[in-house]
């Protein structure tokens, strides 16, 4: 089947919605579709983008450049049906609007609400409109906040996608000793946080709790250099953190195997790249490579991770409530047994959600 993919992202880019839209491009590769990633823009300079996402396969990319940057959907929804497109993959509402006025199948990843002043509009013409099309919410507690507000869809169906993990990747890892020695990092019990650092990932709690805990090494993963450099001078005080920035997926499963306990700090508001916020709907792509990597996840108590993990694969702690941090923290830090046994659960619970796995629902039906 061909598939062509539009994507609002940037590409490249380290923002967590780019590197989604590779990994969902690179699936329906690896499940043997011809696959095209349409995305806004001019064609950059050339990158490594097998190492910069995390990639096997690379989709072909095709950059839509318009002074206008609001008809990018629309050019893209044309382009789709000048490629002979079978089916079009959408994160834009507007390209699937397009897309199923010009009479082709039509799929829209939901991440969050529809935003701006006719994202409302956008999103009720898909639900209403008709033509084959599929919605696809990221968890089940958007699909229900998006049917409260606007109505479910109709003369189509709905499937709950949430993100995913590339499972080959981290098949071989090594144990966080060897992966600390690899990566030059400090050999103390180490607690890891994947992501960036926009305000309600918690990187004030990473901080108190690494004053807390001295005696173990706390390590950040991601982050846009002023960010990083904002955080790296509050820390300056503590010997015992580091702040990576910016590295390539590629070494992602490295380091987080290098985490004997990893860290989703969240608070109740989480912002995102474009500043909304989606704490109550999210689907972190961390958390499937958390459980994938094995340690022990210690994670905020947002009902909406719980879609995904419970007691037996985490160790839950209110948002608000420092002393509860500090107090499981300490007993995961105590209990190697304990850790292990989290990390085998959360192992054996993440084979449902590879990326390949993912592709194969979200396109049941559609070949």
């Amino acid at each position: 089947m061909k598939i062509v993919c539009v994507a609002s992202s940037q590409v490249p880019s380290d923002t967590a919605n780019s590197i989604q839209a590779m990994k969902v491009a690179q699936s329906f590769l690896q499940l043997g579709h011809e696959v095209t990633l349409l995305v806004p823009g001019l064609r950059p300079s050339p990158l490594d983008l097998q190492l910069h996402y995390g990639l096997s396969r690379v989709p072909a990319i095709e950059w839509i450049s318009s002074r206008n940057r609001r008809l990018f959907p629309w050019k893209a929804a044309l382009r789709a049906r000048r490629l002979g497109a079978d089916l079009l993959y959408c994160w834009p509402s507007q390209a699937a609007v397009a897309g199923t006025l010009l009479g082709l199948p039509s799929l829209l990843e939901a991440h969050d609400y529809p935003t701006g002043r006719f994202g409302p509009l956008w999103y009720r013409l898909f639900l209403t409109l008709p033509g084959r099309k599929r919605l696809l919410p990221i968890t089940d507690a958007l699909r229900r906040a998006l049917e409260a507000r606007y109505g479910p869809l109709r003369n189509g169906d709905t499937v709950i996608a949430p993100d995913g993990v590339d499972l080959e990747r981290y098949a071989s890892l090594p144990d966080p000793e060897s992966a600390r020695r690899a990566l030059g990092l400090r050999a103390d019990p180490t607690v890891l946080c994947t992501g960036h650092l926009y305000e309600g990932r918690g990187a004030d709690l990473f901080l108190a709790l690494a004053e807390k805990f001295p005696q173990a090494s706390f390590v950040w993963v991601g982050g846009r250099p002023a960010d990083v450099a904002a955080w790296k001078d509050r820390a300056a005080r503590l010997a015992n953190v580091t702040f990576t920035g910016f590295v390539p997926n590629e070494r992602i499963p490295l380091y987080q195997a290098a985490g004997d306990i990893l860290l989703m700090p969240y608070g109740r508001t989480v912002s995102t790249s474009s500043g909304g916020n989606t704490a109550e709907v999210c689907s972190p792509m961390k958390m499937f490579e958390y459980m994938a990597a094995g340690g022990a996840i210690l994670t905020s108590d947002l009902p909406v991770l719980r879609e995904v993990l419970d007691e037996t694969m985490a160790v839950f702690c209110p948002p608000e409530d420092a002393g509860a941090w500090e107090a499981a923290l300490g007993g995961l830090l105590g209990d190697e047994t304990r850790r292990q046994a989290l990390g085998r659960r959360a192992r054996g619970a993440v084979q449902a959600y590879s990326w390949i796995e993912r592709g194969k629902r979200v396109l049941d039906g559609f070949q």
